[in-house]
C-alpha cells in the first residue's frame, strides 16, 4: 500500500504517480471531463481524498484567468426572500463548479462601494447585486471599466440598462389590489416601502394604478417600514384615523406580520374585521393565524435565472443586456377573510 505524501501541498502530479495516470488524465477527471470513464474518475477522487488533495484556485487563476468564485451582494440576510435568492444562485454554479460570497450592504452605499472594491481584489469573476438605495447611477460604468460581469436583482440603477432579473412588482400589487376590491373594499391603504428604489416605486405604482382603474380615491400610504416594528406602529396610527382603512397592502410580508399583530393588540381580528396582505410568500405568512394573502415572487427562481445569466455574462461579455422580469402569483389565503370563521376567530380575541 502507497503511503499518504507529505509535502505541503498534494499536486496532480502526485495523484498521477499514485494512480499511474497521466497529469492531464487526472486534471480532465478531476474536473469531470466526459473523456474520462467513470472507474477512472472514481480512481483519481479516492486518491486525492487519500493523499489530500486541496484544489489550487491562485493557479487555476493564473492559468485561465478564472478564480471560479461570484459576489452576491444584498440589503440584508436577515431577510428570508434573499435567503431563496441566494439558494437558487448555489443551485446553478454550483453545477460548474463556482463557489459565492455572501456580502450584506445594511443598505448602505458607501458599505456597498467598500464591499465591491473587496471583491474586485478577490478576482471574482463576476456579482450579481441588489443595488443599495442611493447606488450610484455610474455603478455600471464603473464595473465595465473593471470588466466585471454584473447582474443586478430586484433592484436597477438604470431601468433600461444592464443586466438584470427581478420579479414583476407592479403587476403582482395589482393582481392584490385588485382582490380586496372585488371583496368589497373600496378603502385601501399600504404601509412600507421606506426605503427609496426601483422595487419601492413599482410596488406604489401598481397600488395607485390599481385603485384608479377601480375608480376608488387615492389610497392613503404609510411609507416609514420595511419590517414588523413598524407594521405595528403604522396599523396603530391608521385604525385612529377617522376613516380607517378596512383592508392594509403591505410591501412585504415582515411588515404584514407586524400589521396583524397591531390588529389583534387593538381588539380586532384580521380577516374579519381588516383584511391584511402581504408580498414575497415567506414560510412564515402560511403558519401565520390567519393564514397569510400574499404574492409569490419566487425568490429561487430569481437566483437561478441570475446564476444563469451571470455565467452567460462571463462567457461572453460582448453579448446584448438581458432584462428578465418573473411573473408573480397571487395567493389568496385568510387573511382577508377568505374561510375565516367565528370559532377559530375566536381564539385571537
Amino acid at each position: 500500500m502507497k503511503k499518504p505524501v507529505l509535502a505541503n501541498r498534494v499536486t496532480l502530479g502526485d495523484i498521477a504517480k499514485d494512480t499511474n495516470l497521466s497529469t492531464a488524465a487526472v486534471s480532465m477527471a478531476l474536473r469531470g471531463g466526459s473523456g474520462v470513464s467513470s472507474s477512472t474518475r472514481e480512481k483519481v477522487q479516492n486518491s486525492a481524498d487519500r493523499l489530500g488533495y486541496i484544489y489550487d484556485r491562485s493557479a487555476a487563476l493564473l492559468r485561465t484567468g478564472l478564480s471560479n468564485t461570484i459576489g452576491i451582494v444584498v440589503g440584508t440576510v436577515s431577510n428570508n426572500f434573499f435567503g431563496k435568492l441566494v439558494s437558487g444562485v448555489d443551485d446553478v454554479i454550483g453545477d460548474v463548479q463556482k463557489i459565492s460570497f455572501l456580502l450584506n450592504t445594511r443598505e448602505d452605499p458607501d458599505r456597498q462601494n467598500d464591499l465591491l472594491t473587496r471583491m474586485r481584489e478577490q478576482s471574482v469573476d463576476g456579482l450579481i447585486l441588489c443595488p443599495a438605495p442611493g447606488t450610484s447611477r455610474h455603478l455600471l460604468e464603473t464595473m465595465d471599466k473593471w470588466n466585471m460581469p454584473i447582474v443586478q436583482v430586484m433592484r436597477s440603477v438604470s431601468e433600461t440598462k444592464g443586466d438584470f432579473v427581478s420579479a414583476d412588482y407592479q403587476s403582482g400589487i395589482e393582481a392584490l389590489c385588485a382582490h380586496l376590491i372585488r371583496l368589497g373594499h373600496t378603502h385601501i391603504a399600504f404601509v412600507g416601502g421606506a426605503l427609496d428604489h426601483l422595487a419601492t416605486r413599482q410596488r406604489i405604482k401598481g397600488f395607485q394604478t390599481a385603485l384608479g382603474r377601480a375608480r376608488l380615491d387615492a389610497g392613503r400610504i404609510v411609507r416609514e417600514t420595511n419590517d414588523s416594528r413598524g407594521g405595528r406602529s403604522a396599523i396603530a396610527e391608521l385604525l385612529v384615523e377617522d376613516n380607517p382603512p378596512t383592508a392594509i397592502v403591505c410591501f412585504n410580508d415582515h411588515v404584514a406580520m407586524g400589521v396583524m399583530a397591531g390588529v389583534r393588540a387593538a381588539g380586532l381580528t384580521p380577516g374579519r374585521d381588516i383584511a391584511v396582505a402581504g408580498f414575497d410568500n415567506i414560510d412564515v405568512g402560511a403558519e401565520a393565524f390567519p393564514a397569510l394573502t400574499t404574492v409569490e415572487t419566487h425568490g429561487l427562481d430569481i437566483g437561478r435565472e441570475a446564476g444563469q445569466l451571470l455565467l452567460r455574462r462571463i462567457a461572453d461579455p460582448k453579448m446584448p443586456s438581458e432584462r428578465i422580469i418573473i411573473p408573480t402569483r397571487l395567493i389568496i389565503r385568510q387573511s382577508c377573510g377568505a374561510d375565516l370563521s367565528e370559532e377559530n376567530a375566536q381564539k385571537w380575541l
